[in-house]
């Protein structure tokens, strides 16, 4: 498994020269740019993309199924502010704001949303199966817990090769009910792997309320009755999460072995982008939304003095990258036909050919 290849980034955001409006500044702008991302891919999705200046079509720009992390933001931009270039991560169906927190090219993300070859895998993977190992992001996943086993086995070739490398595990409370879920902890554990399972609980299960198919006390009480470490932490705070997940990166670091981080949020969107989302009472919608972690992070800016204007530059900038990753990504061309039959795995079998 390679390195990532890219000059080293920042480990941590909480330098102890770095006042808190300005740490609480920067996971600001990783969750503003994850949500432009969102909201422009989920109107591309429907066929255009007004929201961001253009006029719309009637043919869908994004090809594939789109599942958004919409209201999800303060869990990847929590977690990933303590991830360090070397580390990789494995993550879901729901997986752009994981791979854009972590340090993916929002070009080149959106070019692989509308199937075009300057995306980051071809055009070839699309929403589902994004991916860039020149960032550590070994993949979303259209499987639910599937990403499990493979953070687990990044994790283990890790440790064989003794590098100092970690894992960021992202799954979904779904994901817990899943055979993958308990296979991959108890090998976690056992081998006292270099892994932090983050369990994004954005409280359902495609169309499903989790909490009506899940026994039990829930992600974390499964995580330590496999003796690992856990800890809840309310998904819509970023500076809580930036806090829960330094503290437990630092075990991890320190050989404490695998740590579990339970982040309760809420998925403000449908399943996918062309869901309404009509098995879901509005009353709770709405009342999720008071808890919107971007709005959260704004008025906690607000108190710690930080002038509106500030805010809005940050979403002013955030709005602008993506709509230029939106005209890239319109202009850009086609894969070529030959390259349908590359990279793929060669079975020995003629058929396919």
């Amino acid at each position: 498994m390679p390195e990532p290849s890219l000059p080293s980034l920042p480990s941590e955001i909480t330098a102890a020269n770095t006042s808190p409006a300005e740490q609480l500044l920067t996971l600001y702008r990783s969750m503003a740019r994850i949500r432009a991302f969102e909201n422009a891919a989920e109107e591309a999705s429907r066929g255009g993309v007004a929201a961001f200046g253009a006029a719309t079509d009637t043919t869908a720009l994004v090809r594939g199924p789109l599942h958004l992390s919409t209201g999800q933001e303060a869990v990847a931009a929590g977690v990933c502010a303590n991830l360090e270039h070397r580390d990789y991560l494995t993550s879901t169906h729901r997986g752009h704001g994981h791979t854009l927190a972590k340090g993916a090219d929002t070009t080149a993300m959106m070019c692989e949303l509308f199937g075009r070859a300057s995306g980051t895998n071809k055009g070839k993977g699309g929403s589902m199966h994004i991916a860039d190992f020149a960032v550590g992001m070994l993949g979303a996943n259209g499987v639910v817990a599937a990403g499990i086993p493979i953070a687990v086995g990044a994790a283990h070739s890790a440790k064989i090769r003794g590098s100092s490398s970690i894992v960021a595990c992202f799954f979904g409370d779904g994901a817990i009910n899943r055979g993958p879920f308990l296979e991959g902890l108890n090998w976690a554990k056992i081998f006292e792997l270099p892994l932090l399972f983050v369990c994004e609980d954005n409280r359902y299960s495609a169309t499903t309320a989790t909490d009506t198919m899940t026994a039990g006390a829930g992600a974390a009480a499964r995580a330590r009755g496999i003796g690992l470490p856990a800890e809840t932490v309310d998904g819509n705070d970023v500076l809580a999460v930036d806090a829960a997940a330094r503290e437990l990166v630092a075990r991890i670091r320190s050989s404490g072995g695998p740590q579990f981080l339970h982040a309760l949020t809420y998925r403000v969107k449908g399943h996918v982008s062309v869901d309404t989302a009509a098995y879901r009472d509005q009353g709770e919608l709405d009342s999720a939304l008071e808890s919107d972690p971007i709005k959260l992070a704004g008025l906690r800016l607000a108190a710690l003095g930080v002038k509106a204007e500030r805010i809005a530059e940050i979403d002013a900038a955030a709005h602008a990258e993506i709509e230029a990753a939106l005209a890239a990504a319109r202009a850009a061309p086609w894969p070529a036909i030959a390259e349908a039959y590359a990279d793929i795995q060669d079975t020995g079998a003629a058929q396919w050919r």
